[in-house]
């Protein structure tokens, strides 16, 4: 299994921005020279729920700032992106960083309605807008002259320069924040990132991934194969006991929550427009707002036993947060360091 950061770092005020981004190109170098497989970015906006809000100018400086780690988007929004130019930008961080890039993309955020309001775009042409942009940059990517007519891009460029290191691109991996949208991938063939979710949930639907897979034709190699690129995300908060856990993990998960609705209650109740996300209409809060299946925290041992059934899954990775919300550095610091220590070889 492979483990790694995802950096969601949340700015309370916008005089914490310029501390919170440099705290975390720290985070990062930390988090290479722990060993930690990969380092996933995310992107937001408006709101100081996610500091540095570029995943794509935060890779360039991760590119060369650490050395061993991938660098992941978890995910890029496609939907306030122009493809042409992110094409080229990935191109660029795949050659700086040596062929460690890995995009992960997705439509755009399923909650936040002004993110796609601060770019011009409506919300309900962001899968379109995504699976079109895809589509070129593809096409991009294998090089030479590109004349693309869309609906929503005319295009028309002599090549892609420079072309990118790795051939004929970076890896592509998409989110799927729902069941729906897991299946689609899964018929497509294709590996998928899953947002928070019980264990239960996370177990289901990686019974119901390969189900389809094997419908679909896949052999059992191939089935493996595809269930070893997926990832699943975990919020974790390791100390040395479960009690010193708690102290720190509860109360900054709770902030963090309260801090990423905020904004969306504002422009509801100013504006009266809302995303209505995936898991509404449940009953009871979703997954990634509740305590007990949101959060993972305790001891090293503690937290070892709470991800073993993740591990049992056989997924291949799990993308993890261990800065939530107002923890600071320092905390953040030493859960990395007693993760990489103490629970890693436990799951391995």
């Amino acid at each position: 299994m492979l483990f790694s950061n995802f950096l969601f770092p949340e700015s309370r005020t916008p005089e914490d921005d310029g501390r919170v981004i440099r705290e975390t190109l720290a985070e990062a170098q930390l988090t290479d020279e722990l060993g930690f497989d990969v380092i996933w970015l995310a992107e937001h906006h408006f709101d100081g729920i996610c500091a540095y809000v570029d995943p794509v100018s935060f890779a360039a400086a991760l590119a060369v700032a650490t050395q061993r780690a991938k660098i992941g988007f978890a995910v890029a929004q496609m939907a306030l992106h122009h493809p042409t130019r992110l094409a080229e930008q990935a191109a660029v961080i795949d050659h700086l960083s040596n062929g460690r890039l890995i995009l992960g993309l997705g439509r755009g955020t399923a909650y936040n309605v002004y993110d796609y309001q601060g770019f011009g775009i409506d919300p309900a042409e962001a899968q379109e807008r995504f699976e079109e942009a895809e589509a070129f940059m593809r096409e991009a990517w294998r090089g030479g002259p590109v004349d693309h007519k869309g609906r929503f891009f005319t295009l028309k460029l002599p090549a892609l320069r420079p072309a990118p290191l790795t051939k004929p691109h970076p890896p592509i991996i998409r989110a799927a924040a729902s069941e729906h949208g897991m299946i689609e991938l899964a018929r497509k063939g294709e590996p998928f990132m899953m947002n928070v979710q019980s264990d239960a949930t996370i177990a289901q639907r990686m019974d119901l991934y390969r189900a389809t897979l094997r419908s679909t034709g896949h052999d059992e190699a191939r089935v493996t194969d595809l269930v070893r690129q997926c990832w699943i995300w975990r919020n974790v908060v390791v100390a040395d006991t479960d009690a010193e856990a708690e102290r720190i993990a509860v109360p900054a998960f709770t902030a963090m929550n309260e801090l990423r609705a905020e904004m969306r209650d504002r422009v509801i109740r100013d504006q009266g427009l809302a995303i209505a996300p995936a898991d509404a209409g449940k009953g009871g809060p979703p997954a990634r707002t509740s305590l007990e299946h949101g959060l993972v925290h305790g001891s090293p041992e503690t937290v070892a036993r709470k991800l073993a059934p993740i591990a049992d899954t056989g997924v291949g990775g799990m993308i993890i947060q261990f800065r939530l919300g107002p923890m600071t550095f320092a905390e953040t610091e030493r859960s990395l360091t007693l993760f990489r220590d103490r629970v890693m070889p436990a799951l391995r």
